[in-house]
């Protein structure tokens, strides 16, 4: 399996993933510990590739997701795009009715 394929199973086998910088218990940036606070908050379970020890899919993410930054969140195989979004559309409830959308 390729990196590109390994992506994209990762996406389909995973409800809710996050590809951050670090993990949800130590992120290593500003932005991806934004992410999974709001994650958190949510109240649901996620995966997550740190892309800090996965340096081939922090290369080849961008191109499969056609979006330059991390953190980047996938919910039901589709991306809805990175710390900035996630955060806005959680101030203004649509996340948490995404994240709520999603069965267990």
């Amino acid at each position: 399996m390729n990196v590109e394929e390994k992506i994209k199973s990762q996406i389909s086998d995973n409800k809710i993933l996050l590809y951050m910088k670090g993990s949800p218990d130590q992120p290593q940036c500003g932005f991806s510990q934004r992410a999974t606070q709001v994650l958190m908050a949510c109240g649901k379970e996620f995966a997550f590739v740190d892309i800090l020890t996965n340096p081939e899919i922090r290369e080849t993410l961008p191109i499969v997701s056609n979006w330059p930054t991390f953190p980047q969140l996938y919910v039901k195989g589709e991306l809805i795009g990175g710390s900035d979004i996630i955060f806005e559309m959680y101030q203004n409830g649509e996340m948490q009715e995404l994240i709520d959308s999603v069965e267990d």
